[in-house]
C-alpha cells in the first residue's frame, strides 16, 4: 500500500469516531496538510484546509491553555510559512502575539495558564503547542522574534527537563506533592513532544540562524538516547527506560518521525540509525494500526498522573494510564511517522509488517 494513502485512511478513520478538535486534532491536520502536500494531492489539502478554515471564528472551540490552538495550531502556520494561505497571515500574526504574552515561569518558560500564580508547573508537551507554531509563523511573516521565542522555549524545556543519566526527558516540573521537583518518568509521548520541537527546527531553522548549532547538538543528543531502549519489535515503551512497560504507539510515532528527519538531513549517521528508523516504521505498520485503520496502544492524555506519594512516578504511568485502542493523540503521531517514511523514499509499504 503507499505510504501516504496510509496517512489518509488513518485520518478518515480518526474522523469517523469522533469530531476532529483539540490539539490531538489539530496534530492529526497538521499531518494532513503535510501528507497531502507531499502526495500532491488537491483534494485532500483543500479538506485539510476547509476545517482549518473554521479557525479561529467558526468553531465550537474546546478549552485551550494556548492561543495558538484557536488559530488552526500548526498545520494553518504552516500553510501559511509554505505560500499556500496568504489571507491567514493576519490570523497567524494575531496569535503569534498573544502567544508572546503568554504566561511564563521566572525563567521565562511558557507555564501552565490554569495555575497562576504559581508559575512554577511547566510541562513538556507544550513544546509541541508554541515551537512549530511560531517557528513556522516566523519564517512566514519574516519575525525574528518569533523565531527566537520558539528556539528558546524548546531549548528552555529540555534543558529544565533533561536527566542526565540517560539522556531522556522528563515531562513536568511543580506537579507533584512538592512542586520544586520534576516527575520521575521517561515518558514515550512527552520525549516525543520534546523531540517533534527539535526536529522542526533543526528542518527549517535557516542555515546561518544563531540557534542551529544548539538545536543540532540537542536533536542529535536525544536522537542517540532513545536508540539502546527500542525494542527488539522496533518500538518504545510508555516508559521508555522500564523493560516490562507496555509498548506504546503515539511516543513512536513522533520518535520514528524525528529520526527519519535527521537521517534525511544527514544529521544521523545512516550507520546507524537507519535500520532504527525503518525497524520502527514497519512496527507501527505490524503492531499498533489494524486492517480498518483503528489504532492501538496508545497512552491517554495525561498529565503527571497519580496520587499522593504516586503522583508522578513511573508507577503512575504504568498503571494509572493504560493502553487505548483508537485513542486521538494516535493518529497525528503515526500519520507523521508515515510521512516520514515516503519522504524517506519508503513510498509503499506491507500493511502488515510482521
Amino acid at each position: 500500500m503507499k505510504t501516504l494513502d496510509m496517512c489518509f485512511r488513518l485520518f478518515e478513520r480518526y474522523e469517523s469516531i469522533e469530531k476532529v478538535e483539540n490539539y490531538y486534532g489539530l496534530l492529526a491536520l497538521y499531518a494532513l496538510a503535510q501528507s497531502s502536500r507531499a502526495a500532491k494531492d488537491d483534494k485532500q489539502l483543500q479538506k485539510c484546509m476547509d476545517m482549518l478554515s473554521l479557525y479561529p471564528d467558526r468553531f465550537d472551540h474546546p478549552h485551550y491553555n494556548f492561543s495558538c490552538y484557536e488559530v488552526g495550531g500548526n498545520g494553518k502556520a504552516w500553510l501559511v510559512y509554505q505560500g499556500l494561505w496568504d489571507e491567514e497571515r493576519k490570523n497567524i500574526k494575531k496569535y503569534a502575539e498573544m502567544t508572546l504574552c503568554a504566561p511564563t515561569d521566572a525563567q521565562g518558560i511558557l507555564c501552565h495558564p490554569q495555575f497562576l500564580p504559581d508559575s512554577n508547573k511547566i510541562w513538556i508537551d507544550v513544546v509541541y503547542a508554541v515551537v512549530p507554531f511560531m517557528l513556522y509563523a516566523g519564517l512566514a511573516l519574516g519575525e525574528e522574534k518569533y523565531i527566537d521565542f520558539a528556539a528558546e522555549q524548546c531549548f528552555k524545556m529540555y534543558e529544565v527537563l533533561l536527566d542526565r543519566t540517560c539522556g531522556l526527558l522528563h515531562q513536568s516540573r511543580g506537579f507533584m506533592q512538592n512542586p520544586k521537583f520534576v516527575s520521575h518518568d521517561h515518558w514515550s509521548r512527552g520525549n516525543g513532544w520534546g523531540y517533534l520541537g527539535l526536529t522542526e527546527l533543526v528542518l527549517h531553522l535557516p542555515k546561518d540562524s544563531k540557534h542551529r548549532p544548539k538545536a543540532e547538538t540537542y536533536f542529535k543528543e536525544l536522537s542517540e538516547a532513545f536508540l539502546p531502549f527500542q525494542t527488539e519489535k522496533g518500538v518504545w515503551r510508555q516508559e521508555i527506560t522500564c523493560g516490562y512497560a507496555w509498548e506504546e504507539s503515539s511516543g513512536t510515532g513522533l520518535i520514528a518521525y524525528g529520526l527519519g528527519v535527521g537521517l534525511r538531513l544527514g544529521l544521523l549517521e545512516k550507520e546507524r540509525f537507519k535500520e532504527p528508523f525503518e525497524k520502527a516504521i514497519r512496527a507501527i505498520c505490524a503492531w499498533f494500526i489494524r486492517d480498518d485503520f483503528s489504532t492501538t496502544m496508545c497512552c491517554c492524555g495525561c498529565l503527571c498522573p497519580g496520587d499522593g506519594a504516586d503522583k508522578g512516578t513511573i508507577k503512575a504511568y504504568l498503571t494509572v494510564v493504560r493502553p487505548i485502542t483508537d485513542e486521538h493523540h494516535s493518529y497525528g503521531c503515526l500519520m507523521l511517522a508515515l510521512l516520514e517514511a515516503h519522504r524517506n523514499g519508503i513510498v509503499e509499504i506491507e500493511k502488515d509488517g510482521r
